[in-house]
């Protein structure tokens, strides 16, 4: 028999046994409240018990915004991605500013269009904003299955360069588990 209120039909949990109830909602309340330490940095009470309420707030708001999503990273395979990014960061800059300040070279700006294995969501928004540090592309607009880049230079091999890094940003998402 149904417990009152409830229909009949089969019944289970909504986590499955042994699973974190709250997992997301603890990571985001325990990185929230490091940020708040970080700003506040003060030990006292009434400012701790301000911090805590602040952290409950921050976590609930994120939730409702930005609900929990299936998919999970390699937290190695993520961290060897750094160097690269901090790399890309570089040349980007680099290059800009080349361009910016010689006026001998050609520029041949336009909008790329780049079809991308990813699904729509936080791990393709992740990726465009890798992505808008490679040299002179940043992306402008997107829909369900393409993302469309500002490029300085049509000349360069821009879809190719954008393949390239999702690629490398893909081998940190754990294989079989949907990341958008």
């Amino acid at each position: 028999m149904s417990p009152p209120g409830r229909p009949k039909g089969e019944h289970r949990r909504a986590q499955p046994e042994g699973t974190p109830v709250n997992a997301p909602a603890l990571i985001r309340a325990l990185l929230y409240f490091a940020i708040w330490i970080v700003i506040d940095q003060s030990a006292k009470p009434a400012n701790l018990a301000f911090g805590v309420l602040a952290t409950a707030a921050a976590t609930w708001v994120s939730l409702k915004l930005m609900p929990p999503e299936a998919g999970r990273v390699r937290l190695g395979a993520l961290l060897t991605l750094l160097p690269r990014f901090l790399w890309q960061s570089l040349v980007a800059g680099v290059d800009v500013a080349r361009r910016a300040l010689s006026p001998a070279i050609p520029l041949q700006p336009g909008f790329v269009d780049y079809r991308p294995g990813l699904p729509r969501g936080s791990a393709r928004l992740a990726f465009e904003a890798i992505s808008s540090l490679l040299p002179g592309s940043v992306p402008t607009a997107e829909t369900e299955q393409v993302i469309e880049y500002h490029a300085l230079d049509l000349g360069q091999p821009v879809a190719e360069q954008l393949a390239a890094e999702e690629q490398a940003y893909s081998k940190a998402l754990i294989p079989g588990q949907r990341h958008g």
